[in-house]
């Protein structure tokens, strides 16, 4: 497991998996202006955006990658920790919001990161199983 966790391509990824949605979100800014958008419809797109990147990326993780028992949940939280990590770093001073209305607006969404890790490990173990499963 710690072996899974210190894999370069898993942190990398997990830093992707918040940096390209991010920058993903600069078109629809305007320093003068502000979001260009509505904001239901702002938000939408990065729920879209930030699922289709992650999904891509943890793809690209469990397919290349040997597994172990446990790696979609652990590869899960931490790429959660690092999402919420960096929001509470750069967005949420963006943003001029308090924690409390972030974690509603936005950081509970992030829960879907282990959801799909979970999902996507089980599938890939079952196209490729562990040697622990052997």
């Amino acid at each position: 497991m710690r072996a899974l966790m210190t894999n370069w391509r898993v942190s990398v990824a997990g830093l992707l998996s918040w940096l390209i949605p991010f920058i993903a979100s600069f078109p629809f800014f305007d320093p003068a202006q502000g979001l260009l958008i509505p904001l239901p419809l702002f938000k939408s797109l990065m729920v879209v955006i930030g699922s289709g990147v992650g999904l891509t990326l943890l793809v690209w993780i469990f397919f290349r990658l040997p597994m172990v028992c446990g790696g979609g949940l652990a590869i899960g939280i931490y790429w959660l920790l690092i999402n919420w990590g960096l929001d509470i770093l750069v967005l949420v001073p963006m943003s001029g919001s308090d924690i409390g209305t972030w974690f509603i607006d936005t950081g509970l969404r992030y829960l879907t990161i282990p959801m799909m890790a979970v999902a996507l490990c089980l599938v890939a173990r079952r196209k490729r199983p562990s040697a622990a499963d052997s």
